[in-house]
Protein backbone atom coordinates (compact mmCIF):
# COMPACT_ATOMS: atom_id res chain seq x y z
CA UNK A 1 0.00 0.00 0.00
CA UNK A 2 2.73 2.47 0.69
CA UNK A 3 5.27 3.61 -1.79
CA UNK A 4 9.22 4.29 -1.38
CA UNK A 5 9.09 8.29 -1.37
CA UNK A 6 5.76 8.86 -1.18
CA UNK A 7 4.36 11.52 1.12
CA UNK A 8 1.89 10.86 3.58
CA UNK A 9 0.04 13.46 6.05
CA UNK A 10 -0.51 12.48 9.63
CA UNK A 11 -3.56 13.87 11.57
CA UNK A 12 -1.62 15.34 14.59
CA UNK A 13 1.47 17.27 13.68
CA UNK A 14 4.83 16.13 14.96
CA UNK A 15 6.69 18.15 18.06
CA UNK A 16 8.14 20.27 14.83
CA UNK A 17 4.90 21.53 13.52
CA UNK A 18 5.07 19.45 10.39
CA UNK A 19 2.61 17.02 9.49
CA UNK A 20 3.96 15.82 6.36
CA UNK A 21 6.27 12.25 6.33
CA UNK A 22 7.93 10.51 3.68
CA UNK A 23 8.30 7.01 3.47
CA UNK A 24 11.80 5.90 3.49
CA UNK A 25 11.64 2.53 3.64
CA UNK A 26 8.49 -0.08 3.13
CA UNK A 27 8.49 -3.99 4.62
CA UNK A 28 7.49 -5.17 7.76
CA UNK A 29 7.57 -1.83 9.23
CA UNK A 30 7.62 1.36 7.63
CA UNK A 31 10.55 4.08 7.97
CA UNK A 32 9.07 7.48 8.06
CA UNK A 33 10.94 10.87 7.72
CA UNK A 34 9.79 14.31 9.27
CA UNK A 35 9.93 16.71 6.42
CA UNK A 36 10.45 19.24 8.70
CA UNK A 37 12.81 17.85 11.19
CA UNK A 38 14.54 15.42 10.05
CA UNK A 39 13.44 12.69 12.51
CA UNK A 40 13.08 9.24 11.46
CA UNK A 41 10.40 6.53 13.13
CA UNK A 42 9.52 3.07 12.13
CA UNK A 43 6.05 1.88 12.67
CA UNK A 44 3.97 -1.36 11.65
CA UNK A 45 1.52 -0.33 8.89
CA UNK A 46 -1.42 -0.89 11.22
CA UNK A 47 -0.52 1.71 13.12
CA UNK A 48 0.60 3.95 10.04
CA UNK A 49 -3.00 3.28 8.51
CA UNK A 50 -4.47 4.49 12.00
CA UNK A 51 -2.43 7.71 12.43
CA UNK A 52 -2.40 9.09 8.50
CA UNK A 53 -5.11 11.00 6.79
CA UNK A 54 -6.59 9.48 3.60
CA UNK A 55 -4.21 9.45 0.97
CA UNK A 56 -5.18 12.19 -1.87
CA UNK A 57 -4.43 11.84 -5.50
CA UNK A 58 -2.30 13.73 -7.74
CA UNK A 59 -5.19 15.58 -9.19
CA UNK A 60 -6.71 16.91 -5.66
CA UNK A 61 -3.50 17.52 -4.07
CA UNK A 62 -2.59 20.03 -6.98
CA UNK A 63 -6.08 21.57 -6.41
CA UNK A 64 -5.58 21.64 -3.08
CA UNK A 65 -2.32 23.60 -3.62
CA UNK A 66 -3.58 25.71 -5.55
CA UNK A 67 -6.41 26.65 -4.11
CA UNK A 68 -5.22 26.85 -0.49
CA UNK A 69 -6.52 29.59 1.82
CA UNK A 70 -3.83 29.72 4.46
CA UNK A 71 -0.76 30.31 1.46
CA UNK A 72 -1.89 33.51 0.84
CA UNK A 73 -1.06 36.62 2.57
CA UNK A 74 -3.76 38.61 3.57
CA UNK A 75 -3.50 42.38 1.48
CA UNK A 76 -6.11 43.80 2.30
CA UNK A 77 -4.40 46.10 5.60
Amino acid sequence: MYKLNQIVFTKKNHVCGSNKWKVVRVGVDIKLECLGCGRIIMLSSYELDKKIKPILSKKELSYLAENNPQDKADTSE
